[in-house]
């Protein structure tokens, strides 16, 4: 009896456990984000969490494409950068602990995106090394303060690498030879690109909502495809 009890709450924990995995993501609360309707955005210099001083430059240098392929007015990011500097606020962190209101003022932008950068680089392990970078996102209405989304994405090298085939030494050898290359040619750099698409592409699920330059604008459904 003890050892039927004990396979039934077994089973049972598998049946729940089973029952989160597969429970469908939430659909993103997009409420704030229609009512604001923002048409052009300033991207601050984002946040480095990283051990790399060029995570934060190689974003910020890729991330007006996929917004402006959004449908939004992207205020150049040099001149916002420039223009930060020249008013005394160099360190990233200062930018974005500014008032909405002093940055609507200074730049005249409906919303701000606050990027922070927590991985970037080639990180060297026993049998492999990937190149992996990621970021976390925040559109500010600068009008109400209000948070109108956030989202967060990833790119990695191990997404194009196949099972390695050549046994022990190979893949140490393999292991070795990707950490070299990553380095000397900042493979990170493209992965900051791919990230930045994941990221800020207008139709994905959960991500940003097209802007009124798109010609999908104002014809999605609430829930991006």
């Amino acid at each position: 009896m003890k050892n039927f009890l004990k396979l039934a709450a077994a089973a049972l924990a598998v049946l729940v456990l089973s029952g989160c995995a597969t429970k469908p993501p939430v659909p993103y609360d997009y409420t704030e984000y229609k009512l604001s309707n923002p048409k052009s955005i300033l991207v601050l210099p984002p946040v480095n969490k990283t051990p790399e001083v060029r995570a934060p430059y190689s974003m910020l240098a890729q991330v007006t494409l996929p917004l402006a392929e959004s449908g939004y007015y992207v205020l150049p990011v040099s001149l916002v950068d420039e223009t930060l500097k020249e008013n005394g606020v160099t360190q990233a962190q200062d930018a974005h602990e500014l008032p909405s209101a002093k940055l609507r003022e200074i730049f005249g932008a409906d919303a701000a995106l606050y990027i922070t950068m927590t991985k970037y680089g080639t990180v060297y392990q026993v049998l492999d090394s990937n190149t992996t970078v990621t970021a976390q996102a925040r559109l500010v209405d600068l009008k109400t303060d209000k948070v109108l989304w956030t989202g967060s994405a990833t790119a990695s090298t191990a997404e194009q690498q196949n099972q390695n085939q050549g046994g022990l030494a190979g893949m140490l050898i393999t292991a070795i030879v990707k950490q070299i290359v990553g380095t000397v040619t900042d493979q990170s750099h493209p992965m900051a690109g791919l990230t930045s698409r994941r990221l800020l592409s207008a139709g994905r699920f959960q991500g940003l909502l097209f802007g009124p330059r798109s010609p999908h604008y104002n014809k999605e459904a609430d829930k991006p495809r």
